[in-house]
């Protein structure tokens, strides 16, 4: 479940897996279920990150 949170005056959205964080929905959606079926970050979704675990 991707949550939310203020991040630099700008809301995103959180990988609750990971941590990383995304301006877009879809993306941390995608981070939290790649991250949970292979218990690691894939490269091409957290180059789309504005916020670093």
């Amino acid at each position: 479940m991707v949550s939310k949170e203020k991040y630099e005056g700008k809301d995103i959205h959180l990988c609750v897996v990971c941590g990383f964080g995304y301006k877009e929905k879809e993306y941390a959606q995608k981070c939290e279920d790649f991250c949970k079926a292979h218990n690691s970050c894939s490269m091409e979704i957290t180059v789309h990150a504005v916020k670093r675990s």
